[in-house]
């Protein structure tokens, strides 16, 4: 023993441990995989091909290794929480509570008018808190008041006005098209930063992959950025809301993309001006029997949000399908996110994803693959275009069917649902939501991208059983 010691002490004291072996190179690599096969095709057996056409390999290597990407964001991430704030004391009152466990940026939703900013808000730092107000209605008067309230503290609050989104996910405008440009213009002219969301949410849990999530949020985008034009991009940061999926690295390397994409974008505006994301796990996966692998996904899904990039994290509760909010649910998916950053030190390290071979690749090939993609619809008319004509609708549906018929045929998992189901696992007398697409019928201008989770099928047929 002590004469290996003294032979490992001598190695490691002339040199770098690494240094001590001989490097192997791609080549030799493949050749030692291609012999322990004994025959078997190298391609077929080892190399898959994912939803966008993405081949991933068995191993990456520097011998192969891409043009590393610099991604550039504000330091850190900010640990967020969603409210729905259809009463503005009582969620004061909740967000106050959240942020004194942990939470760093509230997530409110606002479902009209007629909810008071400074009820809302009282009480709460704007100097150190983010506040996410997602409106559910188009008002440059209302936004008049939270700028009044907010004062020099305005950056620190973001404002979802999406009227593109709006007409993506109801198939109407607010009101119309000329009033919400009106409205928007409205908006636009006041002396705040951060008016401007983009929600890319409902594409992917629509079913839409990774490479059309984002060619359509960049496309989606570029219709506010020629509306801007180059003054309003100097005034301007534009959020983007996105869903992040089960894949992990797969999902790391979407994120990442993102950021260079709208970059790259931004550039033929003249404009070095970074976007701001606040990511959320899919609601695509989540499950209504054996529920507890929901914390699982979201636990995956928060942590490639984390080193794909992301300014805010806002996870979901386990149960969030099916309950009313509740204590149990919400401290388990605001402690999921305060482990990650206080106890696992996912904020101890900017862009720890960079290097990485695989990471890299997938990064890269993402984004050419969602580039060609973005140049087709600004060919086609741009995004607005062809949200009109159904062309984005289309394309959509056709790769959710894509990813059901995987789900049917089990090449799509989800644990306890459509494997390792728990026959006696019983969820009828439980609902407190409804957990499905519902079909309300209204006239809209064009066909909605609706949401819809994988499971929903397999789970309504589970509970008329029951």
């Amino acid at each position: 023993m002590q004469n290996n010691g003294n032979q490992i002490d001598r190695i490691v004291g002339t040199k770098n441990l690494f240094e001590a072996f001989n490097p192997v190179s791609a080549k030799e690599w493949k050749q030692k995989i291609q012999f322990d096969l004994k025959g078997a095709d190298y391609n077929e057996t080892l190399v898959w091909e994912s939803p966008e056409g993405i081949k991933v390999k068995p191993f990456y290597h520097s011998d192969d290794a891409v043009q590393q990407f610099s991604i550039s964001k504000e330091r850190g991430w900010h640990i967020g929480q969603a409210l729905y704030a259809g009463d503005a004391g009582a969620a004061n009152i909740k967000a106050k509570e959240f942020l004194t466990k942990g939470a760093e940026s509230i997530v409110f939703q606002v479902p009209s008018e007629a909810i008071a900013i400074a009820t809302l808000l009282e009480g709460i730092d704007l100097k150190t808190s983010r506040i996410y107000l997602n409106l559910q209605f188009l008002s440059s008067a209302y936004i008049n008041t939270v700028a009044d309230y907010a004062k020099e503290h305005s950056h620190n609050i973001y404002l979802n006005n999406d009227l593109l989104g709006n007409l993506a996910k109801t198939g109407n405008w607010f009101k119309s098209k000329e009033e919400d440009h009106k409205e928007l213009d409205a908006i636009l002219a006041m002396d705040m930063r951060n008016t401007l969301t983009v929600d890319t949410t409902v594409y992917q849990n629509a079913g839409a992959n990774r490479v059309q999530q984002l060619a359509y949020g960049l496309a989606h985008a570029n219709e506010y950025l020629n509306h801007l034009g180059d003054a309003g991009m100097a005034s301007q940061k534009i959020t983007f809301k996105i869903a992040v999926g089960t894949n992990y690295f797969f999902e790391i390397a979407k994120l990442r993309a993102f950021r260079i994409l709208w970059g790259t974008l931004a550039k033929t505006y003249g404009s070095e001006v970074d976007c701001h994301i606040i990511a959320q796990p899919t609601r695509r996966n989540k499950t209504l029997y054996d529920y507890n692998t929901n914390m699982l996904r979201t636990t995956t899904e928060c942590m490639s949000a984390v080193l794909g990039g992301s300014d805010t994290v806002v996870n979901m509760p386990y149960d969030g399908i099916y309950h009313k909010n509740n204590e149990f649910g919400d401290r388990i998916s605001l402690n999921q996110l305060v482990l990650l950053k206080n106890e696992s030190y996912f904020d101890k390290v900017d862009n720890a994803a960079n290097g990485s071979y695989y990471i890299e690749e997938l990064t890269q090939q993402l984004a050419q693959k969602a580039l060609v993609l973005f140049k087709s619809i600004e060919k086609g008319g741009g995004f607005l275009k062809q949200l009109m004509d159904h062309t984005i609708q289309k394309k959509i549906a056709e790769s959710a069917a894509k990813e059901q018929s995987k789900f049917k045929a089990r090449e799509e998992v989800l644990v306890g649902t459509n494997v390792y189901s728990n026959p006696m696992d019983k969820m009828k007398g439980d609902l407190e939501l409804f957990p499905f697409v519902k079909t309300n019928k209204r006239k809209t201008l064009i066909t909605p991208i609706i949401s819809r989770r994988l499971a929903e099928e397999v789970e309504q047929k589970r509970l008329d059983d029951e």
